[in-house]
């Protein structure tokens, strides 16, 4: 009988583990609400003299064993960027406080974190805050960190001014001026360079005109980068008078990139090509029909061929003649026939039928630096069906994706014919990838800049060479400054193995300073954060190889984050109100905040439940249960004699 029942009980366990039934498992746990602590680590809370007061209640609210007890603490800091860390130095050049809330509420979208955010409000990079925290779901605890007194002040609120100036031209200079003050008052703006004084304007403000915007026009009379300064002359009670004066700089030019878009139809995209290319004031383009280019083609470095026809003919004849650099544009109205005859660099079976393309990025691109654009976000653009087949050699910069499936098909590419250059992208509706890089970046500088190199590269007559180095003609001091290159090898194939040094010289001090450039995504870079405002020259060079690259900058001095007098405790105020949280000043004893946190009934400790399916065969006390009435059934049957 026991030996029957050890057998039932094994061949039982082995049909239960072929059938292999699953179960649910539930387990319970609870989970602590999040409590984020923000912490502005830009440099004017120093300048306010807040830092020790930061520090101080920072590791207050960290060492609290109520709120350990009642939540998970995770500890931030900010300035331009957010990042996880409690280690604060009070040494970041711009504060982006939007961007912080926006990231944090990002990683917390789905739990119970309220914030609270450590600053003294005052915003120098990014979107206003306080209209983005309307779109924030967790409660923002702001503790203010700066006197929030109203002193007097006059200052530069604002300067602008245009990047280039043209020779023996006038350039206008903006400058808005505020005044913060119980009295009337005068002051003059002075504008001078190199010590000579260009322009000045007598300035009257009074409680009630406390703003002046002023316009002045300044005479460009050399080639190169003019510094400038701009100069509010402080009055006796000001606190901060390093906010009266403001450096700038225009490099003037003596001519422009001309480029001609000839188009027979009317598209969107020629305003928006025209616009991007426009952005930088380097170059100007003019919309032409076919019939009216040709007699004008020779005031052009480059043509944008739009969608090109049978109108185009005598285009085609004067490009040929004149040897113009030419970017064509093809769509859906494209005359492929007639482009096939018109010109043998490449050629299109006209299928009649239409698609719609995105593209993909070739990283190994080697003409000019591109930067690492996920263009699969990008609209797809709307071409007729077919490949593009090139007779010369060419070099893909995108790549179709066709329905998510990657082809070898060029979208966008460029070539040379008897060493004149030119690009072709095959579809239409680019305006949309610059509505998406302003959607994605709140600007068009993504979209902008990848086109702009591309016309700049077209545009040029220059022989192309292996070390190619990236650099603005000036830098202001609270902006990234960097350096990239290209060093290729003697096929023109980027070498990722070279081995590129950056030789800086401050021309005020004449000391000089060498840097290993660092290998990035199909170029080299080195970061210049850390060079004080001078003018600097450089040279690029290839360790190893007689290969060099030199040039000159200037570094313009102007620290942002040292204009505020006091806290923008309004905003922190407005932003509390809408979050439902709020304010506090740091002056505050730190219990306050604590007991606030702790007392506020929507910060509970929630119970959740996990639920698994299990499969039976998993559960390994069955295996073991089958594996010992095996032996027990065959230990027994040994022991009686019976096997």
């Amino acid at each position: 009988m026991l030996f029957s029942f050890l057998r039932f009980l094994s061949v039982f366990a082995l049909l239960l583990l072929i059938i292999n039934p699953k179960f649910k498992q539930k387990s319970y746990y609870t989970e602590k609400p999040v409590l984020t602590i923000a912490v502005d680590n830009s440099s004017s809370v120093a300048e306010l003299g807040y830092d020790a007061k930061v520090k101080t209640v920072l590791e207050n609210l960290k060492n609290s064993q109520e709120l350990q007890d009642k939540f998970e603490i995770d500890t931030y800091t900010f300035s331009r960027d957010l990042k996880e860390s409690d280690s604060i130095n009070f040494t970041g050049s711009q504060t982006n406080i939007g961007k912080a809330l926006k990231d944090i509420n990002n990683l917390y979208k789905d739990a119970i974190a309220p914030t609270i955010l450590i600053t003294d409000g005052n915003q120098t990079y990014g979107n206003d805050y306080q209209f983005l925290s309307s779109k924030i779901k967790q409660p923002i605890f702001p503790v203010i960190a700066g006197d929030t007194t109203t002193f007097v002040d006059v200052k530069i609120d604002q300067l602008n001014a245009n990047k280039y100036a043209y020779l023996k031209n006038k350039f206008p200079v903006e400058v808005i001026a505020t005044y913060t003050g119980n009295e009337t008052i005068q002051t003059n703006l002075v504008l001078t360079a190199d010590g000579k004084r260009l322009a000045s304007k007598e300035l009257t403000f009074s409680p009630t005109d406390n703003s002046k915007v002023v316009n002045l026009n300044v005479s460009a009379t050399k080639i190169g980068v003019q510094t400038l300064r701009a100069t509010l002359t402080p009055i006796d009670s000001e606190k901060n008078k390093q906010n009266n004066t403001r450096y700038f700089a225009v490099e003037v030019i003596d001519q422009k990139v001309k480029i001609a878009l000839i188009s027979d139809i009317v598209h969107p995209d020629l305003g928006a090509l025209k616009k991007s290319l426009e952005s930088n004031e380097l170059r100007g383009v003019d919309i032409i029909k076919p019939n009216e280019a040709s007699s004008k083609l020779n005031d052009y470095q480059l043509v944008i061929l739009y969608q090109p026809n049978r109108k185009f003919t005598e285009v085609y004849q004067n490009i040929k003649r004149l040897e113009k650099n030419t970017f064509t544009i093809t769509g859906t109205q494209t005359d492929w026939n007639f482009l096939n005859d018109i010109q043998t660099s490449f050629r299109k079976q006209d299928l009649q039928e239409t698609e719609e393309v995105q593209g993909k990025l070739n990283t190994n691109y080697t003409n000019f630096l591109i930067e690492n654009i996920d263009f699969s976000d990008y609209p797809p653009l709307e071409n007729s069906f077919g490949d593009v087949e090139f007779n010369v050699a060419n070099e893909t910069i995108l790549s179709q994706t066709v329905s998510g499936v990657s082809t070898d098909s060029p979208l966008l590419a460029t070539y040379t014919n008897n060493n004149i250059r030119a690009a072709i992208l095959a579809g239409e509706n680019i305006w949309k990838w610059r509505a998406n890089s302003f959607l994605a970046q709140e600007n068009f500088i993504e979209f902008d800049t990848f086109l702009g190199k591309l016309v700049q590269y077209l545009a040029s007559k220059k022989k192309r060479e292996r070390l190619t180095v990236g650099y603005e003609s000036f830098y202001y001091g609270n902006r990234e400054i960097q350096l990239t290159a290209q060093y290729f090898n003697p096929s023109y194939e980027f070498d990722a193995n070279a081995n590129l040094t950056a030789i800086i010289k401050n021309k005020d001090t004449e000391t000089t300073t060498t840097y290993p450039m660092l290998l990035n995504t199909g170029f080299y870079t080195v970061d210049l954060n850390n060079l004080p405002p001078a003018s600097y020259s450089f040279t690029v060079r290839a360790e190893g190889k007689n290969i060099s690259k030199s040039g000159s900058f200037k570094i313009l001095e102007f620290d942002i984050e040292k204009q505020f007098l006091n806290a923008d405790s309004k905003r922190l105020g407005a932003i509390a109100a809408q979050s439902n949280g709020k304010a506090f000043h740091i002056d505050n004893n730190t219990s306050s905040i604590i007991s606030q946190l702790i007392s506020d009934q929507r910060f509970q400790t929630i119970e959740k439940s996990n639920e698994k399916v299990v499969s039976l065969i998993d559960w390994k006390y069955l295996l073991a249960l089958i594996a010992i009435c095996l032996a027990l059934e065959w230990f027994l049957r040994k022991y009686y004699g019976l096997i």
